[in-house]
Order: C-alpha cells, then structure tokens, then sequence
C-alpha cells in the first residue's frame, strides 16, 4: 500500500511538473507561431518522454542519494520516507496552484524547499545546507539578468544584420553557417553528453575500441551543423524559387529562423525529460529502495525502468491535459515573438544554463527563459513588455522555496505525528 500511495505521488508531482515545467522548451515557440499548440504538445510529449526514460537514470540516482543527507537517516529510515513523501505531495501541490494561476515556477527550486521543509522539523535547523539555499537566492537575480542581456545580445545583432536590412535574405545566406554552428553547438554541449556517453561505454565494453565521448559529442556537433547549414540554404533556395512548403509565414527569413527555433525546442524537451524527470521520481525510488532492503541508500541507487516510466508518463499527461495555461503565459503574455525572437530566447536561456553550470549556480530554466524573453522585449520596445505580468511572475519565484518549505513541514509534522501515535 506504501508504494502504491508513494507512485501516485510520484505521477502527480511529475503530472504538474509536466503542466508547468514545459513550458520551458515549447513556450516561445507556440508564441512565435513557429508550431500550433497541438503540434508543440506531441514533439514535446515524446521528447520529454524519451529523455526521461532513456537518460533520466543517472540523474534520478544523484537526487535520490542527495535530496537529504541520507548519513543524518541511517539510524531512522522511516523519517525520511516520511519525509520524501512530503516532499513529494508537498512539490505536487505548489506546482499545480503555480500552473493553475498560469505562472512559470521552478521546480527544483520547490523540491530544495520542501527539503529543507521536513529536515527542519525531524533534525533542527542545522541540518539544511544553507549555502545552497544562499546560492539559489543568487540565482534568482543572476539568472534572468544574465539571460536577459544574452537574449538581448544576440537579437540586436540578428536585427541590425539580418531583419533590418533592405534585403535580408542576402545577408541571411551568410549567417546560415554561423547561426547553424551556434545553435548545435550551444545545444551540443547540454544534449549530446548524454547521448555520447552510453555510445563511448558501448565501444570500450563490447567492441575494445577506445574513443573519449567529447571526441563523438564534437564529431557529431560538426557534421550536425554542416548538415543544416546545406539544408538550411536548399530551403532559402526554395524559398527564393517560389516553392511553397505550408507554413505560415509570409516572410521567408521567420520561415527559416521558424525552423532553427522548432529545433531548439526540440533539444530543450529532450533535455529537460532527461534532467527533471528526477525531481518526481527521485524520492520515490528512494523509498522503494528503503522499503525493499530496511536500509536508507547512502552509496547509490539503482533506479528500476517502470519509477522511469511513471516519471515519463507524468510529464507528458501533465503536459497535454493542462501544460497550454504556463505555455501561453511564456509565449504570448510578456511580449508578441516572432520565430527570430524566439529562437534568440531559446538560445540565451540555453547559453546562461551552461554558463551557471560551469560556475556551480543552481539555476532555473523558467527563470532563464522569462530574463530572455524579457531581454527581447527590450531591444524591441520596452512599451511592449507586460510588466503586470511579470510582478506575478516574480511574486511566484520569490515565494516558491519559503511556501513548499512551509507546506512540506507542516505535512511531515502531521504525517511522522500520526505515525509515532
């Protein structure tokens, strides 16, 4: 019975995390018209889906053994069942109010919450880690400004060298190559990894030879980008010849960027079923392990398929049945985007999530994506960005790690109450 509760748990954080989260990758592009709102909610579905059962092991078996010290629960396992399964219902319940209110929330940063929650309440206050605390406030005003002045960047070069130009297919001809190697190449270096690892492990184990996976992720990268660097030109030809290819853009410059933003998109669910797919299914595997073998996983976990599956599941169900609320929030409530303004915020919020990860700052890609859009509007007009908007936006990060603590701690008082009884 513990399991099954704990699984539907784990489904209905995942389901909200779904609702909310993917937002993230596909916002901008319902936005910016590159997709319909149909089209978005079946490339990220199996996108998402695949990324997290096929690479979301690793980092649920990193969250299950991190989440909480296990070290401080080796003599009380059951607290941090407890414990993980307020983390759990606690997590679910924020996202889905954040979702329900149409508001892009992190979270990680409610799971970091909801931790610190129940770890004040079983172990005292000294039991938190406040430094990483300290540092996601950090991140919360680092995030969007870094994002911002990225997106803003990139958008103002793309508009004085390609929009602005008399004939602006001319010099986009010239870009291609550059826009192309920028785009694989930043989304590379977050999504091949995971794909080139297991490849590298396979040739060393089953064939002897011996190839470092940078070495395929940068082989891969290189002939990815001249591939599309060749098709993207056939299809400026095309364009230039009259050929009709069912889009809706007259203009064939947001017809191409239109294209180049769908496939950052595309990397962006990939990624993002593959790394938070563990904040639904992390505890969850953590307290079948506990209730399998008596013991908390100090060392490491092996994290089974169907807890993947469940995960997968979740997101893709939260995605469709209610993820069109936080989407159009991100598209269409800050500013109007085009498939070239778009894609620069995808871009940027891509670049300040690999520039963070190389400082060690926890960040969050709802704040990283809203900081680019916003970046945007900027350049654009800043008459034209909502700013009611984005106070309730802000008013929901702030109040995302303080109100799941809160919640998670009165939940696992309540709950570890009735248990002792």
């Amino acid at each position: 019975m513990l399991i099954i509760l704990v699984t539907i748990l784990a489904f209905y954080l995942a389901f909200n995390l779904g609702a909310n989260d993917v937002a993230n990758s596909m916002g901008t592009s319902v936005g910016s018209k590159a997709v319909t709102l149909k089209q978005a909610l079946i490339i990220a579905g199996l996108l998402e889906f695949t990324g997290a059962v096929l690479f979301g092991r690793e980092v649920s078996q990193t969250l299950a053994t991190k989440i909480a010290n296990p070290v401080l629960f080796v003599n009380a396992p059951q607290t941090l069942v407890i414990g993980m399964l307020t983390v759990l219902l606690s997590c679910g319940l924020w996202l889905q109010i954040a979702t329900s209110r149409g508001l892009p929330v992190s979270s990680s940063h409610a799971t970091v919450g909801a931790i610190a929650g129940f770890s004040w309440v079983a172990l005292g206050a000294n039991s938190i880690d406040w430094s990483s605390i300290g540092r996601i406030t950090i991140g919360w005003i680092v995030t969007p400004i870094l994002s911002g002045a990225i997106a803003a960047l990139f958008y103002s070069q793309i508009k004085y060298w390609i929009l602005d130009r008399p004939n602006p297919l001319i010099p986009l001809n010239e870009w291609i190559p550059w826009l192309s190697a920028i785009l694989l190449g930043v989304f590379g270096v977050i999504v091949l990894p995971s794909i080139t690892q297991p490849i590298a492990n396979f040739l060393i184990l089953q064939v002897g030879f011996k190839i470092p996976a940078h070495d395929i992720s940068l082989a891969s990268g290189a002939l990815a980008a001249v591939g599309l660097t060749f098709y993207s030109w056939r299809q400026l030809d095309d364009t230039r010849g009259g050929e009709s290819h069912n889009l809706r853009f007259q203009n064939p410059v947001e017809k191409l960027f239109a294209r180049f933003q769908l496939l950052s998109a595309c990397f962006v669910a990939f990624a993002h079923g593959s790394n938070d797919v563990g904040n639904a299914i992390a505890p969850l595997a953590a307290i079948v392990y506990i209730n399998r073998t008596g013991t908390v996983p100090v060392n490491g976990i092996d994290i089974p398929l169907w807890i993947l599956v469940i995960g997968g599941v979740g997101i893709v169900a939260g995605l469709a049945v209610w993820g069109k609320k936080v989407i159009a929030t991100i598209g269409e409530s800050i500013i109007a985007l085009q498939p070239s303004s778009g894609f620069c915020a995808e871009l940027a919020t891509a670049t300040t999530i690999l520039l963070a990860s190389r400082i060690g700052l926890p960040v969050s890609t709802s704040h990283a994506l809203v900081g680019g859009v916003v970046g945007i509007g900027l350049v654009k007009d800043a008459k034209s960005v909502q700013f009611k908007t984005l106070q309730g936006i802000a008013a929901a990060w702030l109040i995302t790690v303080p109100l799941s603590a809160g919640i998670c701690a009165i939940l696992f008082g309540i709950i570890n109450w009735v248990y002792l009884r």
